[in-house]
């Protein structure tokens, strides 16, 4: 007879987040907003906050960090997320997380943070110098997730293996504290489908993801940057002085020009190989005014309900605070439930 919990049998509900560092940009959007636009369609409860609480485990100036939240905010509404149908919020909004979080940080073992190749990519040569909070970063994302039961979590690459902390941390709780019963889900990913527009790279180095914490504002697009700002920051993106091939395979060898092609295709919805089959032969001169005028219309309505928004500060916050209150009322019962299981005093 298996001593395993009982399967989770508690109600679909998806959790994901952004942190506010920079505004956010087409990368985010296409390898992560668009699918959480998508996901808010099916029947499960969506949760998406502004990882704020995640935002100062480096160094921040408080005085900004309100105003990076309704960014944030703003530009997850802007790219299509209903406040009606899924909860918008700011995390540090929700006192439980904190207080799942210090007890998992009970459950979870030293062994499997240091495991964490995130904490090495942030943290460099200078580890010893990072934040505690940057080390335990993963331990407070897994209660992001579990504060709200979630069973479907929308990840990239790069987050598979903070999830299956996450899943480790909800198996050792039910282990040790679920009497025979699953306590909390074992969260599935969702991975956005493969292929273009997956993994947008920087428009600077191929080679690398596009993204806010860049310094150089020229690495990426912006979803609230005008018409010309695209057109330029296109115009200047790096690429080689070789023709565009005839296929995809012939531009494996050659990141920045893959990069743009793959832009290219996500934003008009064909494959790579249709991209090059229009341009083969033709080289980055011809083929970046296309995509210029291409990334301009796609951004344009983001870019302008972006402006609206931001521009509506009360409105963003009206809409944060009701995200909040759904929110907490998610979270609280179920930081009752576990503080009663781990022996909490109850006076």
């Amino acid at each position: 007879m298996s001593d395993a919990p009982a399967p989770y049998a508690g109600p679909e509900r998806i959790l994901s987040g952004m942190q506010p560092t920079g505004g956010l940009h087409l990368g985010n959007y296409l390898g992560a907003l668009k699918h959480w636009v998508r996901l808010q369609e099916g029947v499960a409860d969506c949760f998406y906050c502004v990882v704020d609480m995640h935002a100062i485990t480096v160094a921040h100036d408080p005085a900004d960090l309100p105003g990076r939240v309704r960014s944030a905010a703003a530009a997850y509404l802007a790219a299509g997320v209903d406040p009606k149908r899924s909860a918008v919020f700011a995390q540090s909004a929700v006192p439980a997380h904190a207080e799942l979080a210090w007890i998992f940080q009970c459950v979870a073992r030293l062994g499997w943070l240091e495991r964490m190749t995130q904490f090495k990519d942030k943290a460099g040569k200078d580890a010893e110098r990072a934040s505690v909070g940057l080390f335990t970063y993963p331990v407070l994302q897994a209660a992001d997730i579990l504060i709200y039961k979630a069973t479907h979590v929308p990840v990239g690459e790069d987050q598979k293996q903070h999830l299956e902390l996450s899943r480790d941390i909800a198996a050792r709780f039910n282990r040790d504290f679920g009497a025979g019963a699953s306590v909390m889900p074992l969260p599935e990913p969702v991975i956005p489908p493969a292929g273009a527009g997956a993994r947008i790279m920087s428009l600077k180095d191929g080679t690398a993801k596009m993204s806010k914490s860049d310094p150089s504002d020229n690495s990426r697009i912006n979803l609230h940057d005008d018409a010309d700002t695209i057109a330029r920051k296109i115009r200047k993106a790096k690429t080689d002085a070789e023709p565009l091939p005839g296929s995809a395979d012939a531009l494996e060898a050659r990141p920045e020009a893959r990069n743009l092609v793959g832009i290219y295709a996500a934003l008009t919805g064909q494959s790579v190989q249709a991209v090059l089959d229009e341009y083969a032969g033709q080289g980055f001169g011809a083929f970046k005014p296309k995509l210029a005028d291409i990334a301009v219309e796609f951004v344009a309505p983001i870019a302008g309900e972006y402006a609206r928004l931001i521009a509506d500060p009360a409105e963003i916050d009206r809409i944060l605070k009701n995200g909040a209150e759904r929110a907490r009322a998610v979270a609280e019962p179920v930081i009752t439930e576990v503080r009663d299981l781990v022996g909490y005093w109850k006076g």
